[in-house]
């Protein structure tokens, strides 16, 4: 495995799994029509963490209801179906709406996509803050090491995350930049401050 720092790309030399060629089709679509960025656990098994999952989350900009129903409508032309609605309107409403909504190969329902639209700043930067994975079918967009890292240690905290977060580590030893992972753990704090100040506002009020 080969991370070129500088370019922002890494070069995987595996045997693609499954799970590695449902995430290179599902992406193949959606580039034609919007930007994207693979996060969180998908990330450390597409660079050599051994475990399952049964989603891969993505974030898409907030595109318009024409780009979407295009997107939509490719998708299931080529075989996926949204788990969430059978409908693309219903589908976009959720997106607008702060939900993810999932998308698999028609007949199953794992693994899946969970596509969402950024919440906030801190969500929107990761698409100026991306990685590219090199792989022998394709390539594949996710976000940088140190955010992912802080995201799985600060945000979601589980032990699985913390697991994926160490594995990033290891396998990337000397070639993460900690002063840009430590003002993503800022911002991180931020947030979740902000969200204990609303969420105390919000039970005031009832």
């Amino acid at each position: 495995m080969e991370y070129d720092v500088e370019k922002r790309e890494i070069e995987v030399c595996k045997e693609l799994s499954n799970l590695d060629r449902f995430a290179l089709d599902f992406v193949e679509i959606v580039r034609k029509h919007t930007d994207y960025v693979i996060i969180s656990g998908y990330v450390s098994i597409l660079l050599g963490r051994s475990r399952v999952t049964e989603d891969i989350d993505m974030f898409i900009p907030k595109i318009s209801s024409d780009v979407f129903f295009n997107m939509y409508g490719e998708l299931e032309e080529k075989g996926f179906w949204c788990l969430n609605t059978d409908t693309n309107e219903k589908a976009f409403d959720y997106l607008k709406e702060g939900y993810a909504i999932r998308f698999a190969k028609k007949g199953e329902s794992i693994p899946n996509f969970e596509v969402k639209f950024p919440k906030d700043e801190l969500d929107e930067n990761v698409f100026n803050d991306f990685v590219t994975v090199i792989l022998s079918k394709g390539k594949i967009k996710i976000s940088c090491l140190e955010r992912n890292i802080a995201f799985k240690k600060y945000f979601l905290g589980s032990d699985k995350d913390i697991e994926d977060a160490h594995h990033l580590e290891k396998i990337f030893r000397g070639k993460i930049d900690y002063d840009k992972l430590n003002k993503v753990k800022e911002l991180i704090n931020r947030r979740k401050e902000n969200e204990r100040e609303k969420n105390f506002f919000e039970t005031r009020q009832e």
